[in-house]
């Protein structure tokens, strides 16, 4: 896609973005009247969504940020947005929006807006892993010109093996190795994820 055309889609995804307090209500008000963001309703993306919402609290209470990797992201003096495709019945966005939130945050710089990954498939359809339109997936992009300056997702490297080891091993992702996962997000407390986001703004 040219650079032109790539802007453009940016733009559309700002239309459509949200702050993190409002992703989180929408999560809220839709698991309430028993649904899911996303074009996808089920009772497990249910169950999985009234999970992540006991996540996403937790995180929001006991984060925290290492003060030297805290100086290097306040340091930061351009202008962006980071813009996350997310949904809430999404593990992963459970684990690390909220580590995005946190280090957005430290620098008025950085403003972050949420976009639902299946109201933006073009936009996501530009930022796939491996072909798939996998979540969460941070874009960086300039607030002026609106160029894509990084892209950092859908995990931290270290989970990614995990995935892709037991892959290649089992040739599924099941149970066994989502609760794997699980517990490398509890074990790490978000540090990956923030050491990876502050090399993004290096």
């Amino acid at each position: 896609m040219k650079v032109k055309e790539l802007q453009s889609e940016v733009a559309k995804a700002l239309e459509n973005a949200m702050t993190y307090p409002d992703f989180k209500e929408l999560v809220i008000k839709s698991f309430e009247e028993g649904r899911v963001t996303g074009h996808t309703q089920s009772e497990d993306l249910l169950n999985y969504t009234q999970l992540n919402l006991k996540r996403i609290k937790r995180w929001d209470k006991t984060l925290k940020v290492d003060e030297a990797l805290a100086d290097k992201v306040v340091a930061f003096q351009k202008k962006v947005f980071w813009i996350v495709v997310a949904e809430g019945w999404c593990g992963d966005v459970a684990h690390i929006l909220p580590v995005i939130n946190k280090l957005a945050e430290l620098n008025e710089n950085i403003e972050l807006k949420i976009v639902l990954r299946d109201d933006n498939s073009f936009f996501i359809d530009q930022f796939l892993t491996n072909g798939a339109r996998s979540i969460p997936k941070l874009v960086m992009v300039d607030q002026k010109s609106l160029e894509v300056l990084g892209v950092w997702g859908e995990r931290p490297a270290p989970a990614k093996k995990l995935i892709t080891d037991y892959k290649a091993a089992h040739g599924q992702v099941d149970a066994t190795v989502k609760e794997e996962l699980q517990r490398w997000y509890n074990k790490d407390k978000g540090k990956t994820v923030m050491k990876e986001l502050s090399l993004l703004l290096a």
